[in-house]
């Protein structure tokens, strides 16, 4: 089956993480919602960029002056929405935005925050205040590499540069300072072949989405016959092991 971006994540919108039984080892110390709460006081303005359902945001965002959170998808948000109503959080809002369009004021946020997610930093420098915080989680080239060789696909597959790298390049290029980026390695272990068939069904993990090159059509089909190879070979006494490739970038805007 081929879907295209938009119809891809709209279909996400009421799929949960709660039903995939995994577990997950942390190698590096760099965890983005510590950073969020490092760099925020009860005063603090925040854009969440692809805030997707809103989970993250209800769930481990800080309480503060003012939480946006944005996604591109309308289905998203309106779960988002129906989150927030059960939540009861009064200082969070969602509404659709396109990342690579924002229209929020200029020199307003003390801090923008992406995860998994495309985005503009040129436009991400113009909405935050001077002195005000980026943070970035993103999904590098090398995630879940062993699978996407073995697939010969998958998100990032095809691109020449490093995600990280790419992301790394246009936020200097855009004018922040201070930029670090820093590599994050987790282990996840999957307890079942349909726990990890679960997960590579909904999350673009072998889909073509690339940052160098647009593609209008994501296949969505899973070679089942590969899948057990890399089960087979990838068996641990904790589960299906997963290797799991990410990276964090802070930057600052001048004052």
């Amino acid at each position: 089956m081929k879907i295209n971006e938009y119809d891809y994540y709209n279909n996400l919108a009421t799929w949960s993480f709660n039903d995939i039984h995994f577990t997950e080892e942390l190698f590096t110390n760099w965890i983005y919602e510590e950073k969020i709460k490092e760099h925020t006081n009860e005063f603090s303005k925040i854009l969440d960029l692809g805030t997707a359902d809103g989970e993250k945001v209800l769930k481990n965002f800080p309480d503060c002056a003012e939480i946006l959170g944005t996604d591109f998808s309308v289905e998203m948000i309106k779960t988002a929405n129906q989150n927030l109503i059960n939540s009861g959080r009064k200082n969070i809002t969602f509404r659709v935005m396109d990342n690579l369009k924002i229209n929020t004021p200029d020199n307003y946020f003390d801090l923008v925050t992406a995860r998994h997610t495309k985005i503009d930093p040129t436009q991400i420098y113009k909405t935050l205040k001077p002195g005000g915080c980026l943070i970035l989680r993103g999904v590098d080239k090398l995630d879940c590499w062993e699978l996407k060789y073995m697939f010969r696909k998958g998100q990032g597959y095809k691109d020449l540069k490093p995600i990280s790298l790419i992301d790394y390049e246009n936020i200097l290029d855009a004018g922040f300072e201070n930029v670090e980026l820093v590599p994050i390695h987790i282990r996840e272990y999957y307890r079942t072949k349909e726990d990890l068939l679960a997960l590579l069904l909904k999350m673009p993990i072998l889909m073509d989405f690339s940052e160098e090159n647009e593609n209008d059509n994501l296949k969505l089909d899973i070679d089942m016959t590969l899948l057990d190879k890399y089960i087979n070979s990838h068996k641990t006494k904790k589960g299906i092991l997963l290797i799991r490739r990410y990276y964090g970038i802070i930057a600052t805007k001048s004052k």
